[in-house]
């Protein structure tokens, strides 16, 4: 990298003239050359060698010559394990930029609340039946897309909307947006849940359970 070395005078040294601020500049640079040279030969360079004489020393091409330090890891994804992504994310719809491509008849675009999730082509056939003759009415309703592929040629993603959520900033939709994306279950409990809660009502503890139990209320 190149080095700046900023010189510090007072009005002694400006007296001195030019010449005095160039002698001082070059002692800096000796010395760096110097603390540099050292620095090389601790960290164990094989081959390496800092030679004041030679500018255009010879440098070292073999990346197996240089410490792990200054060296740049490098790796190839080659299986995903498991997708911890719900792929569903919740967001925005609106009307492609280009009104005259063929694209734009067939497809929305969807925008994530999220920023990490990349925006999705959604078909129009998903979207509301008003939508492309009154795109404003939806600009502010939340909706679930899903995230279903993603070519290689394509800079956005394809996706289909699940449902619509609701008007954006009221609690119920941003909420079930929010456990939709997670993947958290927020459905009714089946009557086989419901059965093992205690019918007779209302239900009170029985000493004998209170004797065992730590008490955390």
């Amino acid at each position: 990298p190149d080095v700046i070395i900023e010189a510090q005078f007072d009005d002694n040294d400006a007296e001195h003239g030019q010449d005095h601020l160039q002698d001082l500049l070059t002692d800096d640079i000796k010395k760096l050359s110097l603390d540099t040279g050292e620095k090389g030969k601790a960290a164990g360079v094989t081959g390496a060698v800092h030679r004041a004489k030679q500018d255009d020393g010879p440098k070292v091409n073999d990346p197996r010559l240089l410490p792990d330090e200054f060296l740049q890891r490098t790796a190839k994804v080659v299986y995903i394990l498991e997708k911890k992504h719900s792929r569903a994310a919740t967001g925005f719809i609106k009307l492609l930029a280009d009104r005259n491509s063929e694209l734009f008849k067939r497809c929305a675009m969807f925008s994530p609340v999220d920023h990490r999730v990349p925006r999705v082509y959604v078909p129009l056939a998903d979207c509301p039946p008003d939508f492309v003759t009154k795109p404003e009415t939806y600009s502010q309703m939340l909706f679930i897309c899903r995230i279903v592929d993603w070519k290689e040629d394509s800079n956005f993603a394809s996706g289909q909307l699940c449902k619509s959520l609701g008007q954006a900033g009221e609690i119920e939709p941003e909420s079930e947006g929010i456990l939709t994306e997670y993947g958290v279950d927020f459905s009714d409990f089946s009557p086989e849940v419901l059965e093992c809660l205690p019918q007779n009502l209302p239900w009170v503890i029985s000493p004998g359970e209170l004797a065992k139990r730590r008490d955390l209320r």
